[in-house]
């Protein structure tokens, strides 16, 4: 590993070969998201193979499962703080390649877990290690390959760049659904329970090995004068930038929320509001992120041209408004679940496509992975990674209908943030 951090000093600038570096950050970020993923899709299986029955209530399996979905977001800030140091330090590239390498090896942890049947506690608690590597893999993923990405463009295609970190990320969860719809479809239910969900983990860990062997050929976007220049400490971004710091909460707090309740809990959400079959649940999911992974381009080329704040507000203050009348009108309908997550796909868009070139324009380049990767991280673990539990919650409590006001809510709240935001759009990046 040592090797490989202190090997990337020499390397050419990377704006000479830009869809090479595309290539290197996307490929790996979209196995780094379908090992994630994978865990929510399956969800109800792991729920059922791995936490003991209530008698009492049929939703805490479902819950315990959940749970373990948010402590894996509480180690994202722990991630993105060490990784982002890593990669402010000896090289974006090195933390990239660290964090693929991480991911593999929990991925393979999570397949291998045992059941409750065989192993009784020890079964959760696996899993909730192999969740815990996930987390610190991917809260460091995103601080790295945000400022990857983002160095790497030119003149004017910010935003056309960063919007492939959604591109790639919903690639993984694209090919995560796509799993899951397939096993839930072609294997019974024996199956399924027995050894069918352990498979999209296991051909995860083969997939981490992929993405480690494309990231080797990615050129170093640090410069010259950062390489030569002292390293940051671990801390200095939050010392020295409170107010960015802050800024990047406030930023990601509605995005976050709306983001993991449209691409991954939405499913599960149907499926416990409205009785729709989960087949039917999966496919949809499936399409819809077809749809958004498709729309991510045309987002980040229209903020190259307009600025990052129109569609912020787009997506801000589309959400707080429909939110609420979106998600009440699910009903048992294969049909009416896909316009639900395709119109909530289409104001999405409006912050997923530009959030990665949002947040390194607020940071210097000394401190700007770390910078974005703690403060980032940890809002996504408040509000990203429990709202599947704070969803299935509000259900087990008798409230389902509070879940869409608290989305709205959190929207509006970031919609105000946006307003006051400056404009970065046609600033040049300080390197």
């Amino acid at each position: 590993m040592v090797a490989i951090m202190t090997g990337m000093h020499t390397e050419a600038p990377p704006a000479r070969r830009p869809v090479r570096q595309l290539l290197a950050a996307s490929v790996g970020n979209a196995v780094e998201w379908y090992d994630w993923y994978a865990y929510t899709f399956l969800a109800t299986y792991i729920a059922d193979q791995v936490f003991p029955e209530s008698a009492d209530n049929s939703l805490v399996p479902l819950l315990s499962t959940f749970a373990v979905f948010a402590v894996g977001f509480f180690m994202r800030p722990v991630g993105g703080l060490l990784m982002g140091a890593i990669a402010d330090r000896r090289g974006r590239r090195a933390a990239l390649t660290v964090t693929i390498l991480l991911m593999g090896g929990s991925s393979l942890l999570v397949g291998l877990t045992p059941t409750y049947a065989a192993a009784g506690v020890l079964a959760p608690v696996v899993l909730v290690v192999a969740r815990l590597l996930q987390g610190l893999s991917v809260g460091g993923e995103f601080a790295a390959s945000t400022t990857f990405l983002v160095e790497s463009a030119g003149p004017g295609r910010r935003g056309l760049f960063s919007s492939f970190q959604y591109v790639s990320t919903t690639a993984g969860q694209l090919v995560a659904s796509g799993v899951a719809t397939v096993l839930v479809n072609t294997l019974s239910e024996e199956r399924m329970n027995g050894w069918g969900w352990r498979v999209p983990f296991v051909l995860g860990a083969v997939l981490s090995l992929v993405g480690f062997w494309i990231r080797q050929g990615a050129q170093e976007t640090r410069s010259e004068e950062q390489r030569k220049g002292t390293r940051p400490g671990l801390f200095e971004a939050l010392r020295r930038h409170p107010r960015e710091s802050l800024l990047i909460c406030g930023i990601t707090a509605g995005g976050t929320i709306a983001y993991y309740t449209w691409t991954s809990y939405l499913p599960t959400y149907a499926e416990l509001n409205t009785g729709l079959a989960k087949s039917d649940a999966l496919l949809a999911g499936t399409i819809s992120l077809a749809f958004f992974a498709l729309l991510q381009p045309l987002g980040g080329m229209l903020s190259d041209r307009f600025g990052r704040r129109p569609l912020l507000l787009f997506f801000g203050v589309g959400f707080a408004l429909l939110s609420v009348p979106l998600l009440h009108s699910l009903r048992d309908s294969f049909a009416v679940l896909l316009l639900v997550q395709c119109a909530g796909m289409i104001l999405l868009t409006g912050f997923t496509s530009i959030s990665a070139a949002v947040n390194a324009e607020i940071f210097p380049p000394r401190v700007r992975a770390a910078g974005i990767g703690f403060p980032y991280s940890l809002t996504v673990a408040l509000f990203g990674g429990t709202a599947p539990y704070v969803g299935t919650l509000f259900k087990d409590l008798g409230h389902s209908g509070l879940f869409p006001w608290y989305v709205a809510v959190l929207c509006l709240l970031s919609s105000l943030v946006y307003l006051r935001l400056p404009e970065t759009a046609h600033k040049e990046l300080e390197r």
